[in-house]
């Protein structure tokens, strides 16, 4: 486990962002967005992940959760990580269309070979520095920075209309996740 992961409230709500080794642009795919995707649902319903917010960007992922178990949320984002991490890797080397194939996987690998940790493909960073969240100002400020994400990044005009984030739960739609605990400060 990284050494980044600083969970010191096993109760806590933690904001969390991780991103793919050298920022590389893999989630301009759907079908590996839905990958991260099935990963938090599975989460949710067999881990006991309450989600608050997400967001899916091209190279990184953004989640405001707490372990609904109050156990060790450290693990439980350790153990989608590890998890979606190979996933997307075998996705990526199975995917016939994939024209970035070779160059994805070659810095998968050298990835790998800088880190004491991994053997074969490094897919995510290990510098996600876990912030616990400990005010509604704080929670609310969190939530509209990982759903303005994709505004910011001209990706959408409205939080709203980016289909890979929580923000349409928020603007009283239903979104791709189901058991979204929303915060009701926020607005």
């Amino acid at each position: 486990m990284s050494r980044n992961y600083k969970f010191h409230n096993p109760e806590g709500l933690y904001f969390v962002s991780f991103a793919v080794v050298y920022w590389l642009d893999v989630f301009t795919r759907n079908n590996y967005k839905d990958i991260v995707l099935d990963s938090l649902k599975f989460c949710q319903t067999q881990k006991g992940m309450e989600i608050i917010a997400w967001c899916i960007m091209t190279n990184h992922v953004h989640l405001v959760f707490r372990d609904g178990k109050g156990e060790k949320p450290e693990l439980l984002l350790g153990d989608f990580k590890r998890f979606t991490s190979k996933a997307l890797v075998r996705a990526i080397q199975e995917n016939p269309r994939e024209s970035r194939r070779e160059f994805l996987l070659n810095n998968f690998k050298k990835a790998a070979h800088g880190s004491s940790n991994v053997k074969h493909y490094q897919f995510w960073r290990h510098d996600n520095k876990p912030i616990e969240l400990w005010s509604n100002k704080v929670i609310n400020e969190k939530i509209v920075y990982v759903h303005n994400n994709p505004v910011e990044a001209g990706l959408v005009f409205k939080a709203e209309d980016y289909v890979y984030s929580s923000a349409i739960d928020y603007a009283g739609e239903k979104g791709l996740l189901e058991n979204i605990t929303k915060f009701e400060y926020y607005g």
